[in-house]
């Protein structure tokens, strides 16, 4: 069958990307950029939308917005990519490294309130496979301790908690587009300005610490070096590619929501019977049908499953070993304890999502973990 990822090609990508070459402009924040900042901000209600070479860019803006100085602490989840916390970690912070909820792999509310010092300046949040974090408690947590919240909202295209989309509740946020996710460039992604008064800052940083967004608006009569800033603007050869998949996001996002129910219905009577567990969705939130996973029992269940999956020509990973047990953080110490994080590294298994998928490849998938497990039911139920 086919791979874990499938890059989908939505139809007029070539097409738009023509036309980006006729309009002779294809640096960046030219008419696609536009139309996709402005896609954002209208569907979802965001104050201001900047695209970005990656997430990880994005987070990087998010950083030097919030101004994070050496020795401030910023507090994340353990179970997130190195991006997360990379972006934080180049301005000089202190990254304090939450535990994963018990039901899913997304930041404990009640740890992070345990880690909170005065140092704390910021909560970062990844809605991991696109489901919310629970955000009420969060932004209520923010507020009382005066803190910025900064949505990593990578995965989470499309996807709510209760009726906000996700990346339009914390103060700022950041998407990407990598060929991995719902909706893509290749590489991309976006930084969401959810408070306005970072909005002026965040186009001077975007335009390599010059006003030159104010001097094209007619703002000023000439731009220059006014703060900080990079690169950060995609081409807009990516702009364009991205526009065609914005163009047919609701089919992308039918098609994947038709192969995450097919592994849900597939699934859930094992489930049920305890040989594994499959996604939690908490009542506040969506699933954008960006990841569907099981968390087997054991760290022995998952190895065997995967090896399962293996010889019947299915490739599933797991996903992702907890950045407070990396090298570089640890320094050689040993590392602390988060339980449920660590839990998740050693039992998660994420199946192949993506849009061209067909029923029959998910019911290969399906059938070979059924297999795997009714090989012996209550053994492997147990290890």
């Amino acid at each position: 069958m086919s791979g874990f990822n499938k890059p989908y090609y939505a139809g007029k990508e070539l097409q738009y990307i023509e036309e980006a070459i006729r309009l002779e402009k294809l640096s960046g924040n030219g008419e696609f950029t536009q139309r996709c900042q402005n896609f954002f901000e209208q569907r979802y209600g965001v104050k201001k939308a900047l695209l970005t070479q990656s997430c990880t860019a994005a987070l990087e803006m998010a950083a030097l917005l919030l101004d994070i100085q050496p020795g401030d602490e910023v507090i994340m989840p353990t179970y997130t990519f190195v991006s997360t916390a990379n972006a934080f970690v180049l301005r000089g912070a202190k990254i304090v490294f939450a535990d994963s909820e018990a039901q899913n792999p997304n930041i404990s509310v009640a740890h992070v309130a345990g880690l909170i010092t005065p140092k704390t300046k910021a909560i970062v949040v990844v809605h991991y496979a696109g489901v919310a974090c629970d955000m009420a408690s969060i932004m209520e947590l923010a507020g009382r301790h005066r803190l910025f919240v900064v949505e990593d909202a990578a995965q989470a295209i499309d996807s709510y908690h209760h009726h906000q989309p996700l990346g339009s509740i914390g103060h700022l946020a950041a998407f990407s587009f990598h060929e991995t996710k719902n909706i893509i460039s290749g590489e991309g992604g976006m930084l969401v300005i959810n408070d306005e008064r970072f909005i002026q800052r965040a186009e001077i940083i975007w335009e390599k610490g010059t006003n030159r967004s104010a001097f094209f608006r007619g703002e000023v009569d000439k731009y220059s070096w006014v703060d900080v800033g990079s690169s950060f603007l995609p081409s807009e050869i990516t702009a364009a590619f991205l526009w065609a998949q914005l163009e047919q996001l609701d089919f992308i996002q039918s098609a994947r929501k038709r192969h995450w129910q097919q592994y849900w219905k597939g699934l859930k009577d094992m489930a049920d019977a305890g040989f594994f567990k499959v996604p939690a969705i908490p009542e506040y939130a969506t699933s954008n049908a960006h990841i569907f996973y099981v968390v087997t029992n054991s760290p022995l269940a998952q190895r065997i499953l995967l090896y399962a999956l293996k010889h019947a020509g299915v490739q599933a990973i797991f996903h992702y070993m907890p950045l407070h047990q990396s090298s570089f953080y640890t320094q050689g110490m040993a590392p602390a304890s988060l339980p449920h994080a660590e839990r998740f590294a050693e039992t998660l298994i994420r199946l192949p999502l993506f849009v061209e998928l067909t029923p029959a490849e998910i019911d290969i998938v399906v059938q070979a973990i059924r297999t795997c497990f009714e090989v012996s039911k209550s053994a492997l139920a147990e290890v």
